[in-house]
């Protein structure tokens, strides 16, 4: 085809035989959004009855990643009950089966909203969770125990982390994550560290990884106990002092007894506690750290202090159990969401580069913290 005919045929497309203009065909398939790499991706108009509406423009940017969020966060809690696996475990991987939707198009400000701003949400309304009266029914021994663990587990990280040649805030970040809550304590850390390229991937990396030993821990923990007969309250501080997420701990910890599902439960609420010290602390930290650089500081963890006063307020018992519950659901949901939201801006091809190196260092310092707790059983309580 020569360039006379070209143009000719281009007239033809774009003109209509009555005399009219057309859409060109790529035009024409523009407008249909529901075909996949043919949907614009520019921002669109504010809708009118938003205008008025308090942020009108931030709920018309964010809604679209943001409910795609939480239907993976209601995906997975539904195969959660149906299979008996974590919830954040099929959060994060189906999360990541969406990551196409970070790369481009509508649902990036939603998904980095909800990776943000519902994560600190949902870690401040982890303060419902817990007393003054749970801490101190506990006795020093166990609190004592806990303190110790999450401080040399911490430590254990960092220096390892640096002798495997990886870097220092990994190490940190998968330290705090295994010493306090699981999956709840890397968001919280990871929220305060300084951003770059890789702390994302890392964070994905060390929920991966605790959320997977936390499930072995519960299989088999319970039957470690029982070999090396323990009591009932023993039992229960091993349990709720070594295994890294709350359900995780509960499950395991009734398994054996309710009287060891209690004191599990109250010791791993402690290990919650521990949370808000050591997230401030690390801020602080860091904080320092960059002031005599030139990286930007980290914003004072505000959420951090809705942590504190939930707290205080739930230990006054003026919170009825009805609200405490539903505060419990919405930190549930919120950090669900949120763990989806983070699984959507990490790729598996990120994962896939980093080698063994960061699972050997969350292996060693869950085998840490429970030689500690075993060591403070026998030797200190």
């Amino acid at each position: 085809m020569d360039e006379k005919d070209f143009e000719a045929a281009r007239r033809n497309l774009t003109s209509d035989p009555k005399g009219g203009n057309r859409l060109s065909s790529l035009e024409q398939l523009a407008s249909l959004d529901s075909m996949e790499g043919i949907a614009q991706a520019e921002p669109t108009p504010v809708p009118p009855f938003l205008r008025y509406v308090p942020k009108g423009a931030l709920i018309h940017a964010i809604y679209p990643g943001l409910l795609v969020a939480l239907t993976i966060g209601l995906a997975s809690t539904w195969l959660s009950t149906r299979y008996g696996a974590p919830v954040m475990l099929f959060a994060l991987l189906l999360g990541m089966a969406f990551h196409f939707l970070h790369e481009e198009g509508r649902c990036i400000a939603g998904i980095e909203f909800a990776a943000r701003s519902l994560l600190r949400i949902g870690v401040a309304l982890l303060g419902v969770r817990i007393t003054f009266d749970q801490i101190a029914g506990l006795g020093l021994g166990p609190v004592l125990t806990v303190i110790a663990g999450v401080a040399t587990t911490i430590f254990f990280g960092w220096a390892l982390a640096k002798a495997l040649g990886l870097k220092s805030t990994l190490g940190v970040l998968s330290g705090g994550s295994v010493a306090i809550c699981g999956a709840s304590a890397a968001l919280a850390i990871s929220s305060v560290l300084p951003r770059n390229s890789e702390l994302e991937r890392d964070t994905i990396l060390t929920v991966v990884a605790v959320t997977t030993l936390s499930t072995v821990a519960m299989v088999l923990y319970p039957l470690f106990v029982g070999t090396l007969g323990l009591n009932h309250v023993d039992a229960g501080i091993f349990l709720g002092g070594t295994i890294h997420d709350v359900a995780q701990v509960v499950g395991a910890g009734y398994m054996v007894s309710p009287e060891t599902g209690d004191v599990s439960t109250y010791i791993k609420l402690l290990r919650v506690a521990m949370l808000l010290p050591v997230v401030f602390l690390i801020a602080f930290i860091v904080t320092r750290s960059n002031g005599s650089g030139s990286g930007s500081k980290v914003p004072l963890p505000i959420f951090l202090f809705g942590f504190a006063a939930l707290v205080v307020v739930n230990s006054t018992g003026y919170l009825p159990t009805v609200a405490t519950d539903q505060l419990a659901d919405i930190s549930r949901w919120c950090l669900v969401t949120a763990i989806a939201a983070l699984g959507m801006k990490t790729s598996f091809k990120e994962l896939a580069v980093v080698g063994w190196r960061p699972v050997a260092l969350v292996v060693a310092e869950t085998g840490w913290i429970a030689l500690l707790v075993l060591g403070s059983l026998f030797f200190v309580i």
